[in-house]
């Protein structure tokens, strides 16, 4: 299992007239989290896409604990499991201030060349380097 923890604060454009989260704002605290973790693994996404690969969202789920607040630290734990082939999942943890679990959340991506829009496997560089944070 692979691992990294991102830091989000919640914007008041994030919030809705109760002063919570608005349950669309987490996809979007997945994707920041993912692309920090990617960048902090050494792997940033805009050199993936530099050498032709796109890796386009397949499906989102998110299950909703307990409300976010405006103003809010969270912890976004990005989390892979699995050394990818032509499509992966990334599973996420999201914790309040007090540490408290809020909220859970998987994507699955894919790979596709970016000339073709075909699948195609992940990039040999990608699946290296997760083979090497695995045994860390």
């Amino acid at each position: 299992m692979i691992t990294y923890d991102a830091k989000i604060r919640v914007n008041y454009k994030d919030t809705d007239q109760m002063g919570i989260v608005h349950h669309s704002n987490y996809i979007v605290y997945y994707e920041m989290a993912r692309i920090e973790a990617l960048r902090a693994w050494g792997m940033p996404y805009s050199e993936m896409e530099k050498n032709g690969i796109i890796s386009p969202i397949l499906e989102i789920g998110s299950k909703y604990i307990f409300p976010a607040y405006f103003d809010e630290v969270l912890t976004v734990r990005v989390i892979i499991d699995e050394i990818p082939m032509v499509r992966f999942k990334v599973r996420y943890e999201l914790y309040n201030e007090e540490g408290r679990l809020i909220n859970t959340g998987h994507t699955w991506l894919g790979f596709l060349d970016a000339t073709t829009r075909r699948p195609c496997r992940a990039p040999q560089y990608f699946v290296d380097r997760l083979k090497e944070l695995e045994t860390e």
